[in-house]
């Protein structure tokens, strides 16, 4: 089954680039097969679609259907038995396939990380095969380091087992891109974390998306984080037979059978919410001071506000904790401030729903907005999220239109 997409008006899920802007490459299955010895069903069975350049493709679909498999053919971990393969202009079938691998970032579960390696080492080595010096590597490794949110001083030379399991998936991810490829292979990178490292790790993924538009092919079993992160989804049946090929919101609002609507689920109007970023509504604020502020001014600023609390931010503007304004009757209150590892935040690439799904432990009523390097932005208020969910219904039809039948038609 064949499908190639125009690329439409309104992306939802992942983010879309400009041409300008994007650093990624068409990928193009063009009949592909794989078949296995002594079994009679191929795992792959003639697959053909076309994924943009720059764009995030999720592969979904339940298990033994074929998803891990035909991304593992786009690096060739995987040999196809038949059918073309292009990135770009070029058949990678037809190209040495170690140094093919090495020009295509990949990312598996639990990170994959060499324990014996630093973090460093781990994420330089695919630059040290591809013969970089040193400096080069060295320099690379602190800006992805950077880019991912780990402060290169603290992390360089600690090994993965001194890293929690979040932070060892972002080395993952800054090793896939070490190498600057055009194409990332994930293969249900965020599945071994806890729900709310997974949520920041997707948000981080759509953050880095929007500053390298890479050509990002996601495997996953979950329709929710399909719907999240994808720009189009591929919704696989077992033997990767292609049901449905199209974006986010499409496929919500028109499953092309009964197979998919029972990925969509129940919960529609929740899930609608996941094509809303928070970034796309208005956003609140709360009394904002920095670490080393006077309590009493502080203290002004919440009351002017009518808040009961103000949010304290670091030199960089990164959220540390909420302080009362009984805390702030205290001298020095501002002066040293631990970061409070509980506070709720989300970014802007968060999705309404995940942010709703924060809302309901925060203690606060609202929850805390960061942008690129976690600063802070705003708040995202609860009536918000209401008033966005209030006019998704208004917009949708109470009742699908029934197309006319045609004159002399059977009634």
């Amino acid at each position: 089954m064949s499908e190639t997409l125009q690329n439409p008006a309104g992306q939802a899920g992942g983010t879309s680039a400009s041409p300008a802007a994007v650093h990624g490459e068409q990928i193009v299955l063009d009949a592909v097969t794989k078949r296995y010895p002594r079994q009679a069903s191929p795992a792959v069975d003639n697959i053909s679609m076309t994924i943009p350049a720059g764009e995030i493709v999720m592969l979904v679909g339940p298990s033994g259907c074929g998803k891990t498999t035909t991304m593992k053919m786009i690096n060739r971990l995987i040999e196809p038995t038949s059918g073309r393969i292009l990135i770009g202009d070029e058949d990678v079938t037809d190209q040495n396939p170690n140094e093919l691998r090495r020009r295509i970032g990949y990312v598996i579960q639990g990170a994959g990380l060499f324990p014996h390696m630093t973090v460093g080492e781990n994420v330089g080595l695919v630059p040290g095969l591809l013969k970089w010096d040193k400096g080069r590597i060295r320099s690379r490794v602190d800006e992805l380091l950077e880019l991912v949110n780990l402060d290169p001083a603290q992390y360089r030379d600690r090994h993965p087992r001194e890293l929690s399991g979040g932070q060892q998936q972002r080395v993952g991810v800054a090793r896939g891109l070490a190498s600057d490829p055009p194409v990332l292979l994930m293969d249900e990178p965020f599945g071994a974390v806890d729900p709310i490292t997974r949520q920041r790790l997707q948000d981080e993924l759509l953050r880095l998306q929007e500053e390298l538009h890479k050509t990002i092919v996601f495997v996953t079993h979950d329709f929710d984080e399909a719907v999240k992160l994808g720009d189009r989804i591929a919704v696989l049946q077992v033997g990767s037979e292609l049901v449905q090929y199209d974006t986010p919101e499409q496929i919500l609002a028109h499953p092309a059978n009964e197979f998919v609507e029972g990925f969509v689920g129940e919960g529609a109007t929740l899930k609608q919410l996941t094509l809303t970023r928070v970034g796309d509504v208005e956003l609140d604020q709360a009394a904002v001071v920095h670490i080393g502020d006077s309590p009493a001014v502080a203290a002004d600023r919440a009351r002017a506000l009518g808040r009961e609390h103000v949010i304290v931010l670091d030199e960089r503007d990164r959220p540390q904790r909420w302080v009362s304004l009984r805390e702030l009757q205290r001298p020095g209150a501002l002066d040293q401030v631990r970061r409070d590892r509980e506070v709720e935040v989300v970014s802007l690439t968060s999705t309404l729903n995940d942010a709703l799904d924060v809302m309901l432990t925060s203690s606060h009523g609202v929850v805390l907005v960061t942008g690129p390097r976690n600063a802070y932005h705003g708040v995202i208020r609860v009536e918000t999220i209401m008033e966005a969910m209030q006019a998704q219904q208004a917009a949708e039809p109470e009742h699908p239109a029934t197309p006319e039948a045609p004159a002399g038609a059977p009634s």
